[in-house]
C-alpha cells in the first residue's frame, strides 16, 4: 500500500507538474500574444499621435491665418469706418444743398414761363432779321448804284480838271 500511495503521490505530483508546465506554457503563449498586441497598439497609438501632432500643427497654422485675417479685417473695417464717416458728411452736405432745390424748382418754373415768351420773341427777332437782311441787300444794291455814279462823277471831275487846265494854260502866259 505504501508503494501504491507513493505511486499515487508521484502520479499526482507528476500530473501536477505537467499541468503546471502546461499552464506556464499557456501563460507564456498568452504573454507573447499580449506583448504582440501591446506592440501593435503602441505602434498604432504612436502613428495616431503623429497624426494628432500634425493636425494640431495644421490647426494652429489655420488659427494663425484666421487671426491674421481678423487683424486685416479689423484694419479694413477702420478704413471703411473712416470712409463711411466721409460719405455721411457728404450726404449731409448734399441734403443741405437739396433743401434749396425747392427754390431752384420754383425759379425754373418761372424761367420756363419766361422762356416761352423769349422763344416767341426770338421768332420775331428771326423774322425781323430776315427783313433787315432784305433791306441790307437793297441798300447794297443802292450803294453799288451810288458807287457807280461816284465813279462816273470822279471821271467827269477828272475831265473837268483837265479841261480847266487846258483853259488855264494860256492864262499863265499873261503877266
Amino acid at each position: 500500500m505504501q508503494s501504491d500511495s507513493k505511486r499515487v503521490w508521484i502520479q499526482v505530483i507528476a500530473r501536477l507538474g505537467r499541468e503546471t508546465q502546461f499552464h506556464l506554457d499557456e501563460r507564456y503563449r498568452h504573454f507573447k500574444i499580449t506583448d504582440g498586441v501591446i506592440v501593435v497598439v503602441s505602434l498604432f497609438l504612436a502613428i495616431l499621435a503623429i497624426f494628432n501632432v500634425y493636425y494640431v500643427w495644421v490647426l494652429s497654422q489655420n488659427l494663425n491665418g484666421i487671426v491674421s485675417n481678423m487683424d486685416s479685417m479689423h484694419q479694413n473695417m477702420q478704413v471703411i469706418k473712416e470712409d463711411m464717416i466721409n460719405i455721411t458728411n457728404r450726404v449731409s452736405s448734399f441734403d443741405r444743398d437739396m433743401q434749396h432745390m425747392d427754390k431752384i424748382a420754383g425759379n425754373m418754373g418761372s424761367l420756363t414761363t419766361s422762356m416761352g415768351s423769349v422763344s416767341g420773341s426770338m421768332g420775331n427777332i428771326s423774322e425781323s432779321m430776315q427783313l433787315i437782311d432784305h433791306d441790307m441787300q437793297l441798300m447794297s444794291q443802292g450803294m453799288t448804284n451810288i458807287d457807280g455814279r461816284f465813279i462816273t462823277m470822279t471821271h467827269n471831275v477828272s475831265i473837268m480838271r483837265e479841261n480847266t487846265r487846258k483853259i488855264a494854260k494860256p492864262m499863265r502866259m499873261m503877266p
